[in-house]
């Protein structure tokens, strides 16, 4: 079986313009994947019976579902519990996740006591500045809070956004190597004023080959799933770069 640190798929919000998803499974194949991390632009997981049938489209093109996400949980188990069902439905085993600052205290436990439930493991999405859980103390935090069931979705390019000191991805995936659970494989440049730019991962800020060796070193056994959101209308080229930055690391 293919070590989990190079055995990746990619996230569907990289082609949020294609709605289908029996279209959207095809490009899964053309850039080279056979996994995706599906996102509530492309299913509706508050309807666990209707997202069976998007698991088997997906199967029926050779894709496998191993992630949801991202989702943003406040502690409505009600809600909350379908993601889980959708989840198990996929045979999927984790869940990519935000918590909101106004509610986490509550949302945490009562979203480990669902991943109890389930067997599916929860990794928190750090999203920079713009997400609650955007920096190591918040996320250290949360950890604590919610037992090993939840635990971290690197994000790297958003890993970067908060600054080189405290966002660097390779300190990231050493310092939470005992519960990282996902990797989103994503690169920025950035401008002189801080506003950044998606780019094929490996070609901007994100050292690549020595992020993937940490967690190779450290037997990173989570989801991984490379995203790019530029050139929305067609992402497909970009894309293809991205699996062939990431291949070239075993050549």
């Amino acid at each position: 079986m293919p070590q989990p640190t190079l055995d990746f798929g990619v996230q569907s919000y990289c082609f949020r313009n294609t709605k289908d998803n029996a279209e959207l499974a095809r490009k899964v194949r053309e850039i080279g994947l056979d996994k995706i991390e599906i996102c509530a632009v492309h299913a509706d997981f508050s309807d666990p019976a209707a997202f069976k049938d998007i698991v088997k489209t997906y199967a029926d093109e050779g894709v496998a579902i191993v992630s949801l996400g991202v989702q943003t949980f406040t502690g409505d188990t009600d809600t909350e519990r379908k993601w889980f069902e959708c989840a198990a439905a996929a045979n999927a085993k984790y869940i990519s996740a935000h918590f909101k600052v106004d509610s986490y205290q509550t949302a945490v436990p009562a979203t480990a006591k669902l991943c109890d439930e389930f067997g599916i493991k929860i990794a928190i999405h750090c999203h920079g500045g713009y997400m609650f859980g955007g920096s190591p103390d918040v996320i250290e935090h949360l950890l604590k809070l919610g037992g090993p069931n939840i635990g971290l979705n690197i994000d790297t390019a958003w890993c970067m956004q908060i600054g080189p000191h405290r966002g660097n991805p390779i300190q990231w995936a050493e310092q939470f190597k005992d519960r990282l659970y996902g990797v989103h494989y994503k690169d920025f440049t950035f401008d002189t004023n801080g506003q950044w730019n998606d780019v094929v991962v490996g070609t901007g800020n994100l050292d690549l080959p020595a992020f993937v060796d940490t967690l190779v070193k450290n037997n990173f056994a989570g989801f991984a799933v490379i995203e790019y959101e530029g050139d929305v209308d067609n992402p497909v080229p970009a894309l293809k770069e991205c699996v062939q930055k990431m291949r070239a690391l075993t050549a």
